[in-house]
């Protein structure tokens, strides 16, 4: 029988970090907006605190991801990586939970995302 270590080892390093990548997205996009709609009313200080603590979690998930994803991409291959699941995190996070309106904005910059993702990981297609 095979051990964990044994089937995540196998499991391609663009999966692992992409998994990696949309789970600390999660957290950073609550970070940073989440406080826009929950602690309007609080003071700053209130605000800033309460991002830092999701932050840190944000933060123990995303090194991982950039060691891992730094052992078989690019730098540039993990920035959009890093940047690309961000907009796909941000873009139902602003829609579903923040109520705001779906905009055409949305799919132009999601054009030009793959089209930068095209040019990073070509060398891999």
């Amino acid at each position: 029988m095979q051990t964990l270590s044994q089937f995540f080892s196998q499991i391609p390093v663009l999966y692992k970090t992409a998994a990696l990548l949309l789970l600390s997205n999660c957290f950073m996009t609550f970070a940073w907006y989440a406080h826009l709609k929950n602690l309007g009313n609080s003071p700053l200080w209130v605000a800033i605190i309460s991002s830092w603590l999701i932050a840190f979690f944000e933060y123990c998930i995303m090194v991982p991801a950039n060691r891992i994803g730094f052992s078989g991409l690019s730098l540039g291959q993990l920035k959009i990586l890093q940047e690309v699941i961000s907009l796909s995190i941000f873009v139902p996070f602003a829609f579903l939970y923040m109520k705001q309106p779906l905009k055409l904005d949305y799919l132009w910059a999601s054009l030009c995302m793959l089209g930068a993702a095209y040019f990073m990981f070509r060398d891999k297609l």
